[in-house]
């Protein structure tokens, strides 16, 4: 398969935190780019991401630029993975799930991100769902994407903070039935109520206001989703990965210089990675 032909894939592998902002965040951690030094005085950096490529995030300050330079390795969230049946079901196709005027809705929306009608067929619901409630894509390359590019030009090590397996496991152990409830919530969006949503969030994103964009996401999301689902995920996308993320940033931060980049949903609030660095004996400062 040509890699053209995943250019709504390549955005949704970053694209869970979209849909997954944190619901409460502390006022005082305002901001995306903090240092954080560990107890043995290794000074590293931690930048909160937005999964898009829209041109707005991708200018980065010269702050931004310094530290990924003063930085030995590179993170995040999880690498691109070399398996792309990640994305597919493997015991199922969309035609065997969907009405027909939901298939007809997947066609016109697989379409507009330039994905093939048999790629989209097969792929996980939870993941169409992901692609098709951002707006339409301008470019594959996001934010993330773009990070990675920029610590691959200056010979960084490149980590990621979870594997492919625990990365996509995380939406994969929900129910067909959960996934599908995902999928057809997405469905019933227009073009406009998406790209309404969408500049809401980016403009909370860009004032670092994490408090606001926990509050959107709630009202966005969680008022497309049963109540039930929307804690679920929450719980599974935020506060259970936190647990794990923020041990493996303190794993590589105390050995080294590390440059970590993981969505902007995952820094603030009291299961929030500040807070977990700080209760580890990290001095966390915002630049």
């Amino acid at each position: 398969m040509h890699t053209a032909s995943f250019s709504g894939l390549v955005r949704s592998l970053f694209a869970a935190a979209l849909f997954s902002f944190m619901l409460s965040a502390q006022a005082a951690d305002k901001g995306l780019l903090w240092k954080i030094e560990a107890p043995s005085g290794k000074q590293s950096y931690l930048f909160g991401t937005m999964h898009s490529d829209d041109a707005r995030i991708n200018d980065f300050s010269p702050k931004l630029e310094q530290a990924l330079a003063d930085s030995d390795a590179f993170i995040m969230e999880t690498l691109p993975p070399d398996d792309i049946s990640v994305y597919f079901m493997q015991d199922a196709r969309l035609q065997d799930l969907l009405s027909e005027d939901e298939l007809e809705q997947v066609r016109q929306l697989a379409d507009l991100n330039a994905m093939r009608d048999d790629i989209a067929m097969h792929m996980k619901p939870w993941l169409l769902a992901m692609v098709f409630d951002l707006p339409k894509p301008q470019s594959p390359f996001t934010q993330d994407v773009q990070l990675l590019d920029k610590a691959r030009n200056l010979n960084k090590q490149i980590l990621g903070l979870e594997s492919t397996a625990e990365h996509f496991g995380t939406l994969d152990s929900f129910s067909r039935e959960d996934q599908l409830t995902m999928l057809r919530a997405v469905l019933k969006r227009t073009p406009e109520e998406k790209q309404r949503d969408f500049d809401l969030l980016l403009n909370a994103y860009l004032s670092g206001d994490t408090a606001s964009i926990g509050a959107l996401d709630d009202k966005i999301t969680g008022g497309m989703l049963p109540a039930s689902l929307w804690q679920k995920m929450r719980v599974k996308l935020i506060d259970e990965r936190n647990v794990r993320i923020a041990q493996r940033i303190i794993e590589q931060a105390d050995q080294q210089a590390v440059f970590v980049a993981v969505g902007a949903s995952h820094l603030a609030g009291d299961n929030g990675l500040l807070a977990k660095l700080r209760n580890a004996g990290y001095q966390v400062s915002a630049l």
